[in-house]
């Protein structure tokens, strides 16, 4: 029995992954994407491509970008290779899927999702080392338990094959990555985040990876399906605007995969796909208690177990 993995394998998976994905939300939202193939130029440090397909100011989504990206290089970096002492210095694959989901209605959440497999190749020869990231999460504007709860519990769903820590991890994990240290509050209502994992070994952890990416439409949909039908007004969509300022803030000044892309030369429109189309910094806005506005401050983004009834 094998238990070595091809990066072949993770390639087709993801672009899979992301086919079915944008053929969801087309046929929700109506448009049809923009298609953007793209490969890094001969020359740079980095080689490899990808392709962008996304969705601007459609009747549901205001932007829904997700990209697909497989690039190499003929050194890991440091960073990749501290605990790893005998790769360093090793040849290099890096793949992903990355998405963001900005829609119209404001009741409806924004939600993320990003996995990924580095493969680093030993010198020696050999099969390739793989270890594996990401997760997903929510961050509604307006706070709907049943919302929350059914999108942790399908991450706990995914997760449970691989062992019963694994969520309560990669839950606590969620909320400490997505925070806003600066505002002291959470991005969102968290989900599951994962980074340099390769425990289960390669095959299994890739079967984990997969778990997660499959559970992603069955995940966000039903919220979505439910929320953009609502009804609203200026008031709900100056909130949202100005929440958006917030998700702008995290990606800008915390998130370690936008600071790597940029600093690393990696393709600009790619990585700034998450970005909402529009967003607004009002000067304190702080609302009033007892507003739906306030209660998405005072009862969602706060450290909570969404699933007590679970025991995790």
């Amino acid at each position: 029995m094998t238990t070595s993995l091809s990066p072949d394998t993770v390639r087709a998976y993801l672009k899979g992954l992301q086919q079915r994905i944008i053929d969801a939300i087309v046929a929700i939202d109506g448009s049809s994407p923009t298609v953007d193939p793209w490969k890094k130029p001969a020359g740079e440090k980095l080689q490899g491509n990808g392709i962008t397909q996304i969705i601007e100011d459609g009747p549901v989504f205001e932007r829904a970008g997700c990209g697909f990206s497989d690039v190499s290089g003929p050194a890991l970096p440091p960073s990749a290779t501290h605990d790893r002492p005998e790769l360093a210095g090793a040849p290099f694959e890096a793949m992903g899927l990355s998405l963001v989901f900005h829609p119209r209605n404001p009741m409806a959440p924004t939600v993320h999702m990003n996995i990924r497999m580095i493969a680093a190749f030993p010198k020696g020869g050999g099969a390739p080392v793989c270890w594996f990231g990401g997760g997903m999460d929510l961050t509604p504007y307006y706070g709907f338990e049943e919302d929350a709860v059914h999108f942790h519990q399908t991450c706990a769903d995914a997760l449970a094959p691989f062992g019963a820590d694994k969520y309560p991890r990669f839950k606590a994990w969620c909320d400490r990555y997505f925070y806003l240290k600066h505002r002291d509050e959470p991005r969102g209502i968290g989900g599951i985040f994962f980074d340099d994992f390769s425990e289960l070994g390669p095959l299994e952890s890739f079967r984990m990876l997969q778990s997660v990416g499959d559970a992603f439409l069955g995940a966000y949909l039903p919220i979505l399906q439910r929320r953009q039908v609502m009804p609203y007004g200026e008031r709900e969509r100056a909130h949202q605007l100005n929440r958006r300022g917030r998700y702008v803030e995290f990606n800008l000044v915390w998130d370690r995969g936008t600071h790597f892309g940029l600093q690393s030369g990696g393709r600009t429109e790619s990585i700034l796909l998450s970005m909402p189309p529009h967003a607004t910094w009002g000067y304190r806005l702080d609302p009033a208690v007892g507003t739906p506005e306030h209660r998405l401050l005072s009862e969602f983004l706060i450290a909570k177990d969404w699933l007590p009834a679970n025991g995790v």
